[in-house]
């Protein structure tokens, strides 16, 4: 591997890229012409993330997935730098693609991408389990089968809190605050403003998926922690 271009989970056997954020985000908050539309996303900042997975407990209960069922999930890993070890805890979810390829290849359209808010959902009443979504996204492990509706599962924001105007399950119960959520098309939003002020990282930008989940702490620019993703690491679920 070649530290200085690549990044290799080995969870899954998944290809992480990262690109800067910061530097598009006004273009990306006045890119959709459907000014009465949302445009929701999450910032994850990892310097805040403590690995305590309440997050992933906490969606658990909320969607009544099964216990080793997670419609978010925190991959963990550890490096050793100068001597010293460090940990990275690295939250996954569905990122919300702009561009989300899981819509495309659904043959029944149980699978698409909602208008007023940009959430993608999957509509068990008319998804088939053929799985042609979860083998295209390119984030390994964001869906799987619900062993309970025998369809693909995965995270839709909570809508069925947000929608009401509540945070999903996952951002109100991390003890880290590590998680915010909120309107991109919203300048005073909060995710607005984290993605003015710090340099935030999508996962797969080589895919063009164009994620509406940004990652604050993945270089070492901003802090005193060596999260840098430069080298070979093996994740754990």
């Amino acid at each position: 591997m070649d530290r200085r271009k690549a990044i290799k989970l080995l969870a899954g056997g998944t290809t992480v890229s990262l690109v800067s954020a910061s530097p598009v985000i006004a273009s990306v908050i006045a890119s959709n012409s459907e000014q009465d539309n949302k445009k929701l996303a999450m910032v994850i900042d990892l310097r805040r993330c403590n690995g305590c997975k309440a997050c992933v407990t906490a969606c658990g209960h909320e969607n009544g997935n099964e216990p080793n069922e997670h419609r978010t999930q925190v991959l963990q890993s550890s490096t050793e730098i100068n001597g010293k070890e460090y940990v990275l805890n690295l939250p996954l979810l569905c990122n919300q693609c702009d561009n989300p390829v899981c819509t495309k290849v659904c043959p029944t359209g149980a699978t698409f991408k909602r208008k007023e808010d940009g959430i993608v959902v999957v509509d068990s009443t008319g998804c088939i389990n053929c799985n042609f979504c979860v083998y295209t996204c390119p984030y390994d492990g964001v869906r799987f089968t619900n062993s309970k509706t025998g369809t693909v599962d995965k995270c839709n924001f909570c809508i069925q809190r947000t929608t009401k105007g509540f945070l999903p399950a996952c951002v109100e119960t991390c003890t880290g605050g590590a998680r915010v959520f909120g309107d991109l098309k919203d300048p005073d939003s909060d995710v607005s403003k984290l993605l003015k002020k710090h340099e935030a990282l999508v996962l797969q930008s080589d895919k063009n998926t164009q994620p509406n989940v940004y990652y604050i702490g993945l270089t070492d620019t901003e802090s005193d922690q060596p999260y840098n993703l430069n080298s070979a690491l093996t994740w754990q679920r």
